[in-house]
C-alpha cells in the first residue's frame, strides 16, 4: 500500500484503455461502448480515483461552483431556500458557495465581488432589504448567471423566483371573511416593505371585493419579534375591541399574537361569535405552527420549491447565454388549523 494519488493514467491502464477513452467515459463525451464505459467505471471505483473537477472546469472554461448570497443565513424562510437550491445544483454537479451580505450595500457589493473572483459560474441572490434589487446594472454588468430568489416581485432586470404576496393574502382575507368576519386587521411589517405592500393590496382589495371598509387604524407595523407583536396587538384590541380577526405578516407576529390577544383578555379560535374569539393567521408557515396551542393557521408558499425553481433557472442560463429574464411566481396554499 502507498499513499500515491491515482490519476488518469492509473485508471486507464486498470481498465485496459487509452487515457483519452478515460476522459471521454468521465465526461460523458463521445460514442463510447457499454462494455468500455463499465470497464472504466469499475476502475474508478476499485483504485478510488477522484476526478479534478477543477482542472477539468478550467479545460471547459466552465465552473462548478454556484454562489448564493443571503440576508440572514439562520432565516428559517432561506434556509429553506438554500436547501432547495443545493438539492437541484448537487444533481447536476454544482456546490454552493455562501456569503451573508446583512442589510448592508457595502456588504452586498463586498459579497458579488468576492463571489466574481472565486470564478462562480452563477450567483443566486436575495435583496438586501424588501425595497427591492440593489444595484441592478452593477450586476447584469458582470454578465455572469443571475437569479434573484425574494418575497417581492421585483424588476424584469433579472430572473426572479418567489412567491404570489398579493393572492396570499386574498386567500386568507376571504378565507375570514367566509369564517364570518367582518373586522380584519393587519399587523407586523414595514412601510418600505415590498412583500407587505403587496399583501396588504390583497388584504384591502378583498374587503373591497366583498364591500366591507379599509380602515387604516386597524394596519400596524411592527418588526419581527414576537415581544414587540405582542405588545402591538394587546394595544390594538383593548382599543378596538370589535376586531376578531388578525392577518399576521411574519410567522414570528402570528406567535406574538397569541400572547398579545391573550393580554388582552381573549382567546385565539373559531369562535367570533359566542366566545368572542380572535381569528389569527399567518404568513410563512413554520414546523412550531402546529405545536402551540391553539395550532396556527398560515397560507404559505413552498419555500424549499423556490430554492429548487432557482436552480432550474440558474441552470437554464448556463447552458443557454440567449436565455432572457423570466419571472416564476408560486402558488400559495391555506394550512388551516386551529387558530382561524
Amino acid at each position: 500500500m502507498t499513499n500515491k494519488k491515482v490519476n488518469i493514467k492509473d485508471v486507464a491502464k486498470k481498465a485496459g484503455v487509452s487515457v483519452t477513452t478515460v476522459s471521454m467515459v468521465l465526461s460523458d463525451k463521445g460514442r463510447i461502448s457499454v462494455e468500455t464505459a463499465e470497464k472504466v467505471n469499475q476502475a474508478v471505483q476499485q483504485l478510488g480515483y477522484i476526478k479534478n473537477q477543477s482542472a477539468s472546469n478550467l479545460r471547459a472554461q466552465k465552473s462548478a461552483l454556484i454562489g448564493l448570497v443571503l440576508r440572514d443565513i439562520s432565516d428559517p424562510y432561506y434556509a429553506e431556500v438554500a436547501a432547495g437550491l443545493s438539492e437541484v445544483l448537487e444533481e447536476k454537479g454544482y456546490m454552493l458557495f455562501l456569503a451573508q451580505s446583512g442589510s448592508n450595500q457595502e456588504k452586498f457589493d463586498q459579497c458579488i465581488s468576492t463571489l466574481k473572483a472565486q470564478g462562480v459560474g452563477g450567483i443566486v441572490f436575495c435583496p438586501i432589504r424588501d425595497i427591492g434589487v440593489p444595484n441592478i446594472d452593477k450586476l447584469t454588468d458582470l454578465g455572469t448567471p443571475l437569479v434573484c430568489v425574494a418575497r417581492a416581485k421585483v424588476g424584469q432586470q433579472v430572473d426572479f423566483v418567489g412567491p404570489d404576496n398579493m393572492l396570499s393574502a386574498k386567500m386568507a382575507t376571504e378565507y375570514l371573511i367566509k369564517q364570518g368576519h367582518r373586522q380584519i386587521a393587519y399587523v407586523g411589517g414595514n412601510s418600505d416593505s415590498l412583500s407587505r405592500a403587496e399583501r396588504l393590496g390583497g388584504y384591502c382589495s378583498t374587503l373591497m371585493q366583498f364591500g366591507l371598509p379599509f380602515k387604516p387604524e386597524w394596519v400596524i407595523e411592527c418588526d419581527k419579534s414576537q415581544t414587540v407583536a405582542a405588545e402591538a396587538v394587546s394595544q390594538l384590541i383593548s382599543k378596538n375591541p370589535k376586531i376578531t380577526a388578525i392577518l399576521c405578516h411574519y410567522s414570528s407576529t402570528a406567535f406574538g399574537a397569541v400572547y398579545g390577544i391573550n393580554r388582552a383578555n381573549r382567546s385565539v379560535g373559531k369562535d367570533n361569535y359566542i366566545g368572542q374569539q380572535i381569528a389569527v393567521i399567518g404568513f410563512d408557515d413554520v414546523p412550531e405552527a402546529e405545536l402551540i396551542q391553539p395550532s396556527l393557521t398560515f397560507v404559505s408558499t413552498p419555500v424549499r420549491e423556490i430554492g429548487r425553481q432557482a436552480g432550474h433557472r440558474l441552470i437554464s442560463q448556463i447552458g443557454s447565454k440567449e436565455s432572457s429574464p423570466q419571472s416564476v411566481i408560486l402558488s400559495p396554499e391555506l394550512i388551516t388549523r386551529d387558530s382561524a
